[in-house]
């Protein structure tokens, strides 16, 4: 039992690490008038995925992000029944990040700020905001492949990971929020029953990670 709960509670603490921080970060900003900026949430993003990433390595693989669990379940390194595990926890851990930022933060910031729910710029339509999202999930799960799960990759953790996804929010952030991940999206957006342009966070995220992942391991990979 305690082998089947250690990877779930893994995933599941590394979501809440991702959500809270990054959702507490826009939270923040919000109630203080900007003074986080793009640049600090981008650094409060990345800064969580690397930790989250870096200590659940060991436990799960550190996959923190359903898009980037399907898209190695998909190069077949994590079989069908744990990879959905692995996302049912994941969502809940980003569910329950909200719900505690919910619970901690005035509520008069949290709902202006949609308890750090992600939407679409003002100039982005869901087409282009799908596009946007799967191009920067590339990046993000080119990076887990050639920093984590590549064999001849140096060790370093979650770092290159979380410094991808803070050059991606510093690019994404005003187009798309930049989520790169369905459960980041999906938490806050449920507990504050916000669904704008909800489906380019799961279908541009999935199909970026599918595709770098796909191209790393046919073409990146050093075979036998």
């Amino acid at each position: 039992m305690r082998q089947t709960l250690r990877p779930l509670v893994a995933e599941f603490i590394g979501v809440f690490i991702l959500v809270f921080i990054g959702g507490g970060a826009i939270i923040v900003n919000t109630f203080q008038a900007g003074s986080v900026g793009l640049m600090g949430i981008a650094a409060a993003h990345g800064l969580a995925l690397a930790i989250a990433v870096t200590v659940a390595i060991d436990a799960s693989g550190g996959h923190i992000n359903p898009a980037i669990t399907v898209g190695l379940w998909s190069v077949g390194r994590i079989d069908a029944r744990r990879a959905g595990l692995y996302v049912v926890a994941q969502l809940l851990g980003a569910i329950v990040a909200a719900l505690v930022l919910k619970a901690i933060f005035p509520a008069g910031a949290g709902q202006v700020a949609q308890y750090g729910a992600l939407s679409l710029g003002s100039q982005t339509s869901l087409l282009q905001g799908t596009l946007i999202e799967a191009v920067l999930t590339f990046f993000l799960a080119f990076a887990v492949m050639g920093t984590l799960v590549d064999p001849a990759a140096p060790r370093m953790g979650g770092f290159g990971i979380g410094l991808t996804l803070w050059m991606c929010v510093l690019a994404g952030g005003p187009l798309t929020g930049a989520a790169l991940n369905p459960a980041r999206a999906f938490g806050p957006a449920l507990v504050a029953g916000f669904w704008v342009g909800q489906v380019a966070y799961w279908i541009g995220p999935i199909l970026g990670a599918v595709v770098a992942m796909q191209v790393y391991e046919r073409m990146m990979l050093k075979k036998g």
